[in-house]
């Protein structure tokens, strides 16, 4: 019976380090970003002239995101074009978050809804941090992938912690936005989950439909993008520093 116990407990011993062997091995989104992106390229002039032999460079390609290979220059343009774009977008509201002016629509006093969304603060082009790599062809759905990466500076790291240790709520939401609007599809899609969020966390707080509310948030997980019904879906999950809410003064 003892025997057993201590076979029991050596048993338990083992398995907690080996999870929390695990667990210390998962990349923490507070010192690192690594994010999954991609962009279609059926809709990009050039693609048709793309050889088998320029596809297979491209997937086995390693050294960098593949982007600027001379036998690839002029042809995915456009693709990468949208992949940066989303990558500096995304990472902005991560590193640093966006300010957001949101008014509900109201019909019966002719007010259309609105949201503005305002990066704090823009990356340091300069820093050298946001990185692209392992670039390859998903043939089935007709896109070019590649992996985003960025480190964080320690002021940066400290201003997460900052925006998570105060009493900042956590808010979730889904924005849809048109495939056919490329990268300003995949900003509507985000500023449709803000929305989201938003309208979530303050319906049950307010009594009377506000004329506008204000604040700022940072996007506190990875962004999960894809594509539903034709139509870009993301996926936010914010932390949300709340600003101002104007009431109407009168109907």
């Amino acid at each position: 019976m003892e025997k057993l116990s201590l076979k029991r407990i050596f048993l338990s011993i083992s398995l907690l380090l080996l999870f929390s062997g695990l667990w210390a091995q998962v990349p923490s989104i507070i010192e690192h970003i690594r994010l999954p992106l991609w962009a279609e390229l059926d809709v990009y002039p050039g693609l048709e002239n793309l050889t088998e032999a320029e596809l297979k460079a491209l997937k086995e390609n390693e050294n960098g995101p593949g982007l600027y290979n001379d036998w690839a220059e002029g042809k995915f343009d456009f693709a990468i074009a949208r992949i940066k774009e989303t990558a500096d977008f995304l990472v902005d509201g991560m590193v640093y978050g966006w300010e957001f002016s949101y008014t509900p629509s109201d019909k019966e006093r002719g007010v259309e809804e609105f949201l503005e969304i305002v990066p704090i603060e823009k990356l340091d082009s300069t820093g050298g941090r946001l990185k692209y790599s392992s670039p390859w062809i998903d043939e089935e759905n007709n896109r070019l992938n590649c992996w985003i990466d960025y480190t964080r500076s320690s002021f940066q790291i400290q201003n997460y912690y900052l925006w998570s240790s105060i009493q900042n709520p956590d808010i979730q939401g889904r924005g849809y936005g048109s495939i056919e609007d490329g990268f300003d599809g995949i900003k509507a899609a985000a500023a449709d989950a803000l929305k989201d969020a938003v309208r979530g966390y303050y319906r049950g707080k307010i009594r009377n439909k506000p004329k506008e509310i204000t604040g700022s948030v940072l996007i506190r997980k990875l962004p999960v993008l894809g594509i539903d019904a034709g139509r870009y879906v993301i996926n936010l999950d914010f932390f949300l520093e709340c600003g101002k809410i104007k009431e109407y003064t009168q109907f």
